[in-house]
Formats: C-alpha cells, structure tokens, sequence
C-alpha cells in the first residue's frame, strides 16, 4: 500500500488553521475563552473531509483516535469513530464504503474493494463522536492518489448548533444532516455543532464571527430554554451582523421532542 496523510491532501469543513491539533474545530486560542465542555467538544473531527482523486480499484484507511471510546449507547462506532467514502458521480456524490473501527487507538481498515477501474473523486468523513491525531488513505502501490484544488467559487455553510448538528445519532460519519446538506447543495459546510452546548453564548458568537461563510445556520434551541433564547438570540445575531453585515443568518426553529406528547416540558 501507499499511504498518503490526509494532511497533504485537500481537507474540508475546518474553519481555522490555527489550531492545536491537526482537526480541531476551534482555533488554539478558544482554550480558556469558551466553556470547557465546548472546548472537549471541539477536538472532535465532526464535519472535516478530505478531497482526493484516485485511479485505485480499492481505498483503506488508517487512523488514530483521541478517546478512548468507539461507540456510545445510542449511536454506533461507524458513526462516532469511523471513516465515510463517497464517490463523485453524474449525479452527485454516492456512498461507497464504511471503515469500521475495532480497535482504540489506532485502526486500520478497507473503506472499499473491487471497484471498477477509472480515475475517481473521492470524499471520506471523519469521525463524529471521536477526535484523530492522525488519518492516512492508503491505495495499492502503483495506482496514484492526489490532492484536488477546491473549485472557484464554491459556497460555504457553518453550522453551529446542538448533538443534533454535531451528529447524533447518525449511524455513518457521512450521514448527519450538515454533510448531506453539502452533498446536496454541493458546498462545503463547517460543522460546530457542540453536543449539549449549543446555547449561543456570547464567547463562542464571537469566533463564529471571525469566518466568512455565504451564510450562517443557527440550531441551538433544542439546548435551550425560553429564558435562554430571550437573552442571547439578539446578542448573537447582533455580534455576527457587527462583523459580516451583509452574510445571512438563518435561525433555525426547534424540532418537536417525540416524547413530548408525554413530557410536557420537552
């Protein structure tokens, strides 16, 4: 096999580059600025891909994970922990493989095999629920494996929201809704989502504000409480508007609870 560290290729979906690990969702700096938890929650690699082309009939990958977990009771290890690959076709980008990681910390596994021959662009899902200090896409010696150059004027979606955004409880790394929303519109979208934490605090509004996406998508309620949204939702929006004046900002309203029928406070 070749191995090639997804570093060297195209990877997408992180919103800084100063940051303290290799895919961190935060820069290094909002260590001690926001809450702790969102901080922990920050070093997972939800929402970041790699680009790659490749002519190989089949594509592994290897990975090191950051915790010391694979899985969690309500959500499987593909989904927490895994690799997703995608294939470009006519009609978009279609699922081709799954790495399913079965050993903490370092996995290694084939996304696929057997595939026809021909050159493919290929896109592969971090983990959800789990952190990477490393990822390498290995294909057979003698095939190729490159980088590809993000294509001009390409759109950018951020996400910031709750475990709902972050993907809970997607079964595949690629199946949360923020990555089939940039499948679908063919964009790149910037996941921070922070599981339990979404509460639109004034410290993390003010990192949102530092990037330039074509809009902001705003999910927090499901964390939330009426007193909450009363005092923050403003001041949220009103710190993005200070710095992008002209940038969209969609407020997303909350989803019904199923239980709620039954839990009148949900």
């Amino acid at each position: 096999m070749i191995w090639r560290d997804i570093r060297d290729l195209r990877i997408e979906g992180q919103g800084w580059t100063d940051t303290k690990a290799p895919f961190d969702r935060l820069p290094a700096r909002a260590e001690g600025v926001v809450r702790d938890v969102v901080w922990d929650l920050s070093r997972h690699s939800a929402g970041l891909c790699v680009k790659f082309r490749t002519d190989a009939t089949e594509i592994h990958g290897r990975w090191t994970l950051t915790l010391d977990r694979l899985a969690m009771g309500h959500m499987p290890a593909t989904g927490c922990s895994g690799l997703d690959l995608y294939i470009d076709t006519a009609s978009g980008l279609r699922w081709a493989g799954v790495g399913r990681p079965e050993s903490l910390p370092d996995v290694q596994d084939v996304l696929v095999e057997g595939m026809a021959d021909g050159e493919k662009s290929c896109t592969v899902y971090l983990p959800l629920y789990n952190g990477v200090s490393s990822v390498e896409i290995g294909v057979p010696e003698g095939t190729s494996i490159e980088s590809v150059e993000r294509p001009l004027g390409r759109r950018t979606v951020l996400f910031y929201g709750t475990s709902i955004t972050q993907g809970a409880s997607a079964s595949r790394t690629g199946t949360n809704h923020v990555a089939k929303v940039g499948r679908a519109l063919d964009c790149e979208t910037i996941n921070l989502g922070f599981s339990g934490n979404g509460v639109m605090e004034p410290e993390v509004a003010g990192f949102l504000a530092e990037l330039n996406p074509d809009i902001f998508v705003i999910d927090c309620l499901p964390n939330m409480t009426a007193d909450l949204v009363t005092e923050r939702t403003a001041s949220l929006v009103m710190a993005l508007r200070e710095k992008r004046p002209d940038t969209p900002v969609l407020l997303v309203e909350d989803r019904m609870y199923g239980d709620s029928v039954f839990v009148h406070s949900r």
